[in-house]
């Protein structure tokens, strides 16, 4: 747990001797360790279903005065907690069971892959070797850039160094590739599930109308911004039965077949980017690099090294709430060109913000919305998405969760058997949390885990 000043500590110990402590903590415990809650003020009635009777009547002062309830809000700058713990289990329910997915689902083929952007100019990174760290970029002593820039870096960057990431020649450095390469991103992947399912189907000798008779292939994916603010999708890649995960994968679906899949799709995946007579013709396509594990808790055919589904599903889960604000960019939109100029943002940043202000401003770009998403670097797609028929829902995971609270709500009031409505007026009041409250949501938030609901 983070340091906390001991003014917290003190007024937690006055707020525990106070009588309405146990209502108080109750409405922090329940909103799950949200970091931002919203609070509201109001009361609500509880009615018999079945005769209309009123049973209960209550208000906000017997959660404390206010009644929190969880900011919803996804975005690790805001409040990550409820949203990873939700990702968390979807992703895990689709790799082991669970959640109204059935158990069988381990045994179907299964992938983690990673797909790369492409490289749009040499950038200062880190590189090691069995433990050893190597030079950045070592090239011959005088070889320059056509700017007159050093094309070699020999140094041995540390982790925190601000240089990683950022292009050894800005003059160089493809910016309008690399926006128009995240504008286009979701679009290639969705043609990389398309180009995926044919070349499964071929290499089983199917037609593809044949494969969708008998096998169906689902994904979870998660979008990372990297240091050089490019993003890579992460993904779970499952190959079923028909059906999904309630019918059994045909006799030749195998995790091999599936890892070769993946790696003979990806470089063939192209799209051609709009404006070329503007700022010439773009082959947008996947980088070279691309990683394929088998996910089991067993070591893999030809020496694969296998993801085991706690670590898959933690990994996503992690990704899904960040933004490109850990890439060094902001997490608000920009809405005039002038607030370029106040950003606290890395050179490297302000070029990737200022190429998706400028060809957002031509007609040949508009359809892309560049500027809208000016501060997401040009990716404007969902940083965590599946198939429809992976595994449960996020609104699943939340009803299931509210049902469950209500389930206790009517127990400790006796109403157990009974059908009851709850009908309530309530009020925005604040958000937020007062120092004691925080120190106690952290503890919820450490306390909780990947539980999640």
């Amino acid at each position: 747990m983070t340091a906390v000043l001991p003014q917290s500590v003190a007024a937690l110990v006055t707020r525990a001797s106070e009588p309405d402590f146990a209502a108080w903590r109750r409405n922090i415990v329940r909103v799950g360790g949200c970091t931002n809650p919203i609070h509201l003020v109001g009361a609500a009635t509880v009615y018999d279903t079945a005769t209309g009777v009123a049973l209960l009547s209550y208000g906000s002062d017997v959660y404390g005065g206010r009644l929190l309830t969880a900011c919803g809000n996804r975005r690790a700058t805001v409040c990550p907690a409820l949203y990873r713990a939700d990702t968390y289990q979807l992703v895990r329910a689709g790799l082991v069971g669970g959640k109204n997915v059935p158990e069988a689902v381990s045994g179907h083929p299964r992938v983690f892959a990673t797909l790369t952007a492409p490289g749009f100019g040499p950038v200062h990174t880190r590189r090691e070797r069995d433990g050893r760290m190597l030079p950045c970029r070592p090239r011959r002593k005088g070889d320059r850039c056509p700017h007159g820039t050093p094309a070699g870096c020999r140094e041995q960057h540390s982790a925190d160094d601000p240089r990683l990431g950022e292009p050894l020649c800005p003059r160089c450095y493809d910016y309008a590739g690399a926006v128009l390469w995240h504008a286009f991103a979701g679009r290639l992947w969705h043609r990389f599930g398309l180009e995926l399912r044919r070349e499964v189907a071929r290499r089983a000798g199917l037609s593809r109308t044949e494969f969708g008779e008998v096998a169906r292939l689902s994904y979870a994916k998660v979008a990372e911004y990297q240091r050089r603010g490019l993003i890579h999708f992460h993904a779970v890649i499952r190959l079923d039965g028909p059906d999904g995960p309630d019918s059994h994968p045909p006799y030749w679906a195998t995790v091999p077949l599936l890892v070769d899949s993946v790696r003979a799709v990806v470089g063939r995946v192209t799209l051609n980017a709009p404006g070329a007579g503007v700022i010439g013709p773009r082959a947008l396509r996947f980088g070279a690099q691309v990683d394929v594990r088998p996910v089991a808790s067993y070591r893999g055919d030809a020496g694969e090294r296998p993801a085991s589904p706690a670590t898959v599903a933690g990994y996503i889960a992690k990704y899904a709430t960040k933004g490109a604000e850990s890439a060094g960019a902001v997490d608000g939109r920009i809405y005039r060109a002038r607030d370029m100029v106040m950003l606290p943002v890395r050179a490297h940043v302000l070029c990737m913000i200022a190429t998706c202000w400028w060809l957002g401003g031509l007609p040949e770009f508009e359809s892309l919305g560049l500027r809208r998403w000016a501060h997401m670097l040009g990716y404007g797609g969902h940083f965590s998405s599946k198939s429809r028929r992976y595994s449960t829902t996020l609104t699943a995971l939340r009803r299931a969760r509210a049902e469950h609270r209500a389930e206790q709500q009517r127990a400790s009031l006796g109403l157990a058997d009974v059908p009851t409505v709850t009908v309530g007026q309530w009020r925005y009041a604040g958000r937020g949390y007062s120092p004691e409250a925080a120190l106690l949501a952290a503890s919820v938030r450490e306390g909780g885990g990947r539980r999640g609901a």
